[in-house]
């Protein structure tokens, strides 16, 4: 039997993903060692893990390296790879949005040509090209975006928010709403048709999970 292999991103929401998963008895204890491997495996149960980073998930994914990988909808857009999107985990649930100084507003408002500043350059060209159809300059970063508004590269920068913290130290604000980011699972389009059944079964067992995790914020 072939293994089902996972792709998951480094870091909190491979081990988040592994505590589901343990739910419906998929475990890797190998996981848990302290070790350089790059691939876990639980050969009784016929399943393979690694951990990569995060923007490379859907390619592992697309090209089949992987059946199932985990990663936020954020690089799902941005990677706009082929596989299929079939589950919200609703983990790590942030915004993705245009955020910049008070001043920027009326730009946006009246779509001035504009600078904007984003480690997201394909989320960023769709939201101002076909949602808004308001030309822009895209400007690449990989650092600290919001530094680029305060010394004068861009007028607003697209990212990530979660509690906006960063954002009001800064003298900055969220301006507009580009879209909601959680964690997802993503399918190998081949793996789907082909190991449909397994496949099928671990999605159904993780829906059942968060079902019951639901309905027990819903009581409380």
């Amino acid at each position: 039997m072939k293994d089902i292999v996972f792709a998951l991103p480094k870091g909190r929401l491979a081990d988040k993903t592994m505590e589901l998963l343990a739910q419906i008895g998929i475990t890797c204890p190998e996981m848990e060692e302290n070790t350089r491997k790059l691939i876990f495996r639980n050969k009784e149960l016929g399943y393979r893990f690694f951990l990569a980073k995060p923007s490379d998930v859907p390619t592992y994914v697309e090209y089949g390296a992987a059946d199932i990988g985990v990663v936020g909808r954020d690089t799902i857009i941005e990677e706009d790879r082929r596989l299929y999107e079939v589950m919200d985990l609703g983990m790590g649930r942030c915004r993705m949005c245009v955020c910049g100084p008070e001043s920027a507003r009326e730009k946006l408002k009246h779509n001035e040509l504009i600078r904007v500043a984003t480690k997201y350059p394909h989320i960023a060209k769709d939201y101002f090209y076909n949602v808004k159809q308001q030309t822009v300059e895209i400007i690449k970063l990989n650092g600290s975006i919001e530094l680029a508004p305060l010394v004068g590269l861009s007028e607003v920068i697209v990212d990530i928010v979660e509690t906006g913290t960063t954002l009001k130290e800064n003298g900055l604000m969220v301006l507009e709403e580009v879209c909601d980011i959680s964690a997802r699972v993503v399918v190998n389009q081949v793996s789907m048709k082909m190991e449909n059944e397994r496949i099928t079964n671990i999605l159904s067992g993780i829906r059942e999970v968060l079902a019951k995790e639901q309905a027990i914020k819903n009581e409380q």
